[in-house]
Parts: C-alpha cells; structure tokens; sequence
C-alpha cells in the first residue's frame, strides 16, 4: 500500500511505502530570506513532514541537497550541520542546480525511513 500526503493536482509532499518515507523537493516558504533562511525553512518543512509519518531526521537515508549558487555552500553547511543529530548524517549529494523559482536557493529531497 502507498500512503500519499498533501496531496495535489501535480504532486504529493510525501508518499509512504514499505517502511520508507519520500518526500517531494522541500524548497521555503518565504523566498525573501537569504540561504541560511531559506535553509532554516526547508529543514522545518523536512522535520514537520516525517513527524507526519512517524519518522525523523535521525532516519533520514540519504538526502539531496540542491543550490542555485555553490557559493552559498558553506553557509548552508553550517545551518545543516546544527541541525543533522551527530551520528545519524545520512549519506548527501549536493549539487549547483537551476531551480524552478529564481527566488529559490535551495531545494533538499529526502528519504527516511519510518
């Protein structure tokens, strides 16, 4: 069974099967904030969609992380590394892409397990 939440006429935010959690592209709410911001924002989104599924990030299984401008990289990395639980890192790809909205500077999508 594939259990989908918030559902739209174009995507779901999550969809549940077997155990595992995916969720959609996270991106922020409020595009007017920098990268640490927008970052803050989407990890939120991240947190409060797996607590949906009964999940968390400590079983996140790997995580894809997508800038407009690698330049943000670091800045990024420090609000991530705050907000990873210290021996649950999942395993990360991170690339310079060009997002959907030129307000957007990041986009992650995870996959977790329940």
């Amino acid at each position: 069974m594939i259990e989908r939440f918030e559902v739209g006429p174009r995507m779901s935010e999550m969809a549940v099967h077997n155990g595992v959690v995916y969720l959609a592209g996270q991106i922020a709410d409020n595009p007017g904030e920098g990268i640490v911001g927008q970052t803050r924002q989407v990890l939120a989104s991240i947190d409060a969609l797996l607590a949906q599924a009964g999940s968390d990030k400590s079983r996140i299984l790997r995580a894809q992380i997508f800038l407009k401008d690698t330049l943000d990289f670091e800045a990024m990395n420090r609000v991530w590394d705050a907000w990873v639980e210290p021996g649950h890192t999942p395993p990360r790809a991170t690339v310079q892409a060009a997002l959907a909205d030129p307000h957007w500077l990041i986009e992650i999508v995870v996959t977790a397990a329940v």
